[in-house]
């Protein structure tokens, strides 16, 4: 069993920066792809960016340059995913999911709220 938690999101301003994670328990090897996505109000959930366990990474063209998806490398943060978030716009906002693939089955934490104000 996979259990995901994510941190608290934020409101930013218009060309602000946030740093949102999530940390994956259980069946977590350090070759786990981990994810994001987001789902704005009233839209579907889309891609945002990917850690492929080599250390591979794909954004969504919406915000390749301005976000980044990296896990950390320290014994007790090698299942976290972090999601650098710069130069938000309003239309970032939404609520961030973070997931995880472990043999062929997804998991998903509960969702972060991210709200960019012009």
């Amino acid at each position: 069993q996979v259990q995901i938690v994510e941190s608290r999101g934020g409101l930013v301003q218009l060309g602000g920066s946030l740093r949102p994670s999530c940390t994956a328990s259980g069946n977590i090897e350090s070759n786990t792809s981990m994810a994001w996505y987001r789902q704005g109000q009233g839209k579907q959930r889309d891609f945002v960016a990917i850690f492929v366990g080599a250390g591979i990474t794909n954004y969504a063209d919406a915000v390749k340059g301005r976000f980044t998806i990296s896990r950390g490398d320290a014994k007790n943060t090698k299942n976290t995913a972090y999601l650098q978030m710069n130069s938000l716009k309003p239309e970032d906002t939404g609520t961030y999911y973070c997931g995880a693939y472990v043999l062929g089955k997804e998991y998903w934490g509960q969702g972060t709220q991210v709200t960019v104000s012009s």
